[in-house]
């Protein structure tokens, strides 16, 4: 994968879409049977932003992005991406989608190159002058480091390259939109590296937007603009990573030696004792450390907040 350098994200997102929001729900509810999965979900997307869709198993993210994807028929509420009813999208609206599936298995006898140059000849009739399509493939087989693999038949790809390519195949359409599930299982830290920045790629210079699911928190961290929690159905946190451990953790510990013997003092202004303590202490303070709440001490909290039946506290301190 190619190595660019980026903006702030906060640049990104401050932009407004030119053409209203990418995705757009309102009310978004679905049910199966007798059991309710969503509960009325509002959510907004703009053109060029990173979103993180964050939850445990079973919180409904599955059931959501198949409806945003046009794959599920919702039980009620409002839905448009990019400008459309999922469910009344064609196959010109289709073309405009990516999807990166957690595992995909077909086709182990085709060759990267040829899989990939085959699957682009089906987005040509909807090509537009500001969105070519398809990727050459020999631009896409570079762009997700798999260059040196181009003729190497799917089967023998290890799981890694093999991930590379499931990247690939979402992206070989030049997609508008894109969705991620699980991006990097499997890669080595190098391998997410290059993926992360083949992110801010897309964002950056080609405008892509992209709704995120993982499991990883410090990945949701580095590549979000935005991060949305969904619990039991219901969204009950959105905001950055900053803003959501402000908003459940405002309190900071402040970790620190002196004269031999280890502290450690919770404040709201860390900034401020340390300015004091260094005031009052000098050289004698050391081992400083200032630990906030992480992405994953927030989300811990309010999964197992609304899971033990304090989902209206955990709703009432995001509001704030």
């Amino acid at each position: 994968m190619t190595s660019v350098s980026t903006p702030n994200a906060a640049v990104r997102a401050a932009e407004p879409s030119r053409l209203g929001p990418v995705i757009e729900t309102r009310g978004l509810r679905m049910r199966y049977g007798s059991t309710d999965v969503l509960h009325g979900v509002d959510l907004e997307v703009h053109r060029g932003e990173v979103l993180a869709l964050l939850g445990p198993n079973g919180a409904g993210k599955s059931t959501t992005i198949e409806i945003l994807e046009g794959f599920r028929k919702r039980s009620a509420g409002q839905v448009r991406v990019l400008g459309v009813d999922p469910i009344q999208g064609d196959e010109a609206w289709r073309a405009r989608l990516g999807v990166v599936l957690q595992s995909w298995r077909d086709h182990s006898k085709w060759r990267v190159r040829e899989l990939l140059d085959q699957l682009g000849r089906y987005y040509r009739p909807y090509a537009t002058p500001d969105r070519p399509r398809p990727y050459d493939p020999d631009e896409l087989v570079a762009l997700v480091g798999l260059t040196d693999r181009a003729d190497t038949r799917i089967g023998r790809l290890s799981g890694g390259q093999r991930r590379r390519l499931d990247v690939a195949v979402g992206l070989v359409g030049r997609p508008e939109l894109l969705f991620l599930d699980e991006p990097t299982v499997g890669f080595d830290p190098q391998a997410r590296q290059e993926f992360h920045d083949l992110v801010h790629r897309l964002t950056d210079l080609e405008g892509t937007t992209i709704l995120l699911t993982t499991h990883d928190l410090d990945e949701a961290e580095k590549l979000a603009d935005r991060i949305l929690i969904l619990v039991g159905g219901r969204i009950v946190a959105e905001g950055t990573a900053p803003e959501l451990t402000r908003q459940i953790a405002g309190r900071a510990e402040v970790r620190f030696s002196r004269n031999g013997e280890f502290y450690v003092h919770a404040c709201e202004d860390a900034t401020g004792y340390v300015r004091e303590l260094f005031a009052q202490y000098g050289d004698a303070v050391g081992d400083l450390e200032v630990r906030r709440a992480s992405l994953e001490d927030v989300y811990l909290t309010m999964v197992r907040e609304f899971e033990s039946g304090g989902r209206r506290a955990v709703l009432t301190e995001v509001a704030r």
